[in-house]
């Protein structure tokens, strides 16, 4: 269940893409400071979701008018987009909203511990585990920002909960994938026969 506490949402359940979370990458040639980030795919069936990252934005846009004034814009610039709007030649945004975080300091990452464990979650440090494709939840902070009179509402990211598997997007694929005709090989009459 998703829930908001002013402009710290927890998610329900969405999918990572493109992310940087274990080693801070820098986003364009224009940004001199390195941040962790993550685009979260939010299913547009997930209206609880939906309906309160709108929530948070328009309470970040409410402190930024406090902060900068009635120049703050009514309508901001945010990073929650429409996927098959923005990215409507990749099929993993279709159906989906998204959501772009960053931060400059390294998000929290972990899963559920086993049952029995006499800890609730166990860290996840390794990209093998949490991964472009895998589920999660996600805990980010939205608020009102003006860098050199461009102002509008950002996410910041700040924990992530995996929650199970998936497909992954880009990149290479894990040792086992790529080796499973040869894991699950079984010995044919002929290599038997060769043994004999």
């Amino acid at each position: 269940m998703a829930k908001l506490i002013g402009t710290k949402l927890i998610t329900n359940e969405v999918r990572a893409s493109y992310a940087n979370v274990f080693q801070p990458t820098t986003m364009t040639d224009r940004d001199s400071d390195a941040k962790y980030s993550i685009s979260l795919l939010i299913s547009k069936d997930d209206t609880e979701t939906i309906e309160l990252i709108e929530k948070a934005i328009e309470e970040a846009r409410k402190s930024g008018v406090e902060k900068f004034g009635k120049k703050f814009p009514a309508k901001p610039k945010t990073t929650f987009r429409d996927g098959d709007e923005e990215r409507p030649d990749d099929p993993a945004y279709a159906g989906h909203m998204f959501l772009n975080c960053s931060s400059k300091t390294k998000p929290g990452i972990v899963k559920k511990a086993p049952a029995g464990s006499p800890v609730k979650t166990i860290e996840i440090t390794s990209e093998d585990e949490f991964y472009s494709g895998c589920y999660c939840k996600a805990a980010v902070n939205f608020y009102a920002y003006n860098f050199n009179g461009s102002m509008g509402i950002a996410a910041g990211l700040n924990n992530l909960l995996f929650t199970r598997d998936g497909e992954r997007f880009a990149g290479k694929d894990s040792a086992e994938n790529d080796f499973a005709e040869e894991l699950d090989f079984e010995e044919d009459d002929d290599a038997a026969d060769f043994l004999d």
